[in-house]
């Protein structure tokens, strides 16, 4: 009886039955809701992670020895020899200008500002209280970009394998990112 066929419940029991059904309800809704801010709060330390890491190879591009004014003296005088070597009729003042445009491209200064900038928004975010994850995501394309234009600009190997690395740990940012709302 019951199985095959209903039995309307007494008014007592439909009471009883659907506070315990609310009561389970709350409950699981509660658990669902712990469980998020556990996640949560596990994924903040693996951001953080990634940020502190992205923070230290901004730093170490930033030492980078290949940055020094004399080691960028160092490469122009070497490219202007090379094309000076490779045509007699070079113009002096033209040869100037490409070497003043070849130190303009060789400096990332602008790029770790920004990067530092980035990573600096990226942390203030993780402490918000609100959602956070579009914003992480647009933040964490800016970051790919300047690492980008970081290794587009690089012309020593030291900075090309930082940018490289910088690269790899936005990407996992990125993937982390994509788990937040």
């Amino acid at each position: 009886k019951g199985v095959l066929e209903y039995v309307e419940p007494e008014e007592e029991e439909a009471e009883a039955l659907a506070a315990a059904v609310l009561e389970s309800l709350e409950q699981a809704l509660e658990g669902v809701e712990e469980a998020r801010r556990a996640e949560g709060a596990k994924l903040a330390k693996v951001l953080a992670a990634q940020l502190d890491r992205i923070a230290e190879l901004v730093a170490a591009a930033a030492a980078s020895p290949a940055r020094s004014v004399d080691a960028i003296h160092a490469r122009i005088k070497e490219q202007v020899a090379r094309l000076a070597l490779a045509s007699t009729s070079l113009d002096p003042v033209r040869l100037h200008q490409e070497a003043v445009l070849i130190a303009t491209r060789c400096d990332i200064e602008e790029e770790l500002q920004r990067l530092a900038a980035h990573v600096a928004a990226a942390r203030e975010m993780l402490t918000a209280a609100d959602a956070i994850g579009r914003k992480l995501d647009f933040l964490s394309q800016e970051l790919n970009r300047e690492a980008n234009t970081l290794c587009a600009k690089a012309n020593d190997s030291d900075l090309t394998r930082i940018g490289l690395s910088l690269k790899a740990t936005i990407d996992q940012l990125r993937e982390q990112v994509q788990n937040i709302e």
